[in-house]
């Protein structure tokens, strides 16, 4: 079966927000990519350059990817198209992803136990960026 990997883009933050996820979550980078270094980057703004072109994290089985977004392309835009979803393995980790998550953003429902058997929350990270954070109980 095929693997789906989550691939942000960021209006010029990529280098900051996932430093925050390595930070809340654990774990290395497996690569962190610069448009410096790119081969066919070189007639980008020189603001640009130093800009993330790909960074990936590692999480669990998953890769959470992400890149800068650079001129002349639009800028990235967040609302409530799509939330990243996390599955703790413990109560005790559900609440340091969330906590960690939730520092510097909106909580959008609390982190509780729920009526289906699990405890879920969900915040929007300083990133723009919408979470759910569920563990299951069963």
């Amino acid at each position: 079966m095929a693997s789906i990997h989550t691939y942000l883009n960021f209006n010029g933050n990529t280098e900051a927000a996932f430093n925050h996820y390595k930070s809340v979550f654990g774990g290395d980078f497996i690569t962190i990519q610069r448009f410096k270094d790119s081969p066919g980057c070189d007639g980008m703004k020189a603001d640009d350059l130093d800009k993330i072109m790909h960074i990936a994290l590692p999480i669990g089985g998953s890769i959470l990817m992400g890149t800068d977004i650079t001129d002349p392309m639009p800028p990235a835009t967040y609302g409530t198209g799509i939330s990243l979803s996390v599955d703790a393995q413990s109560e005790s980790e559900a609440h340091k992803i969330f906590n960690g998550l939730a520092d510097g953003g909106s909580i959008t429902m609390a982190l509780e136990k729920t009526s289906w058997g699990a405890l879920f929350g969900m915040v929007t990270d300083k990133f723009g960026i919408p979470w759910m954070i569920n563990y299951d109980y069963k």
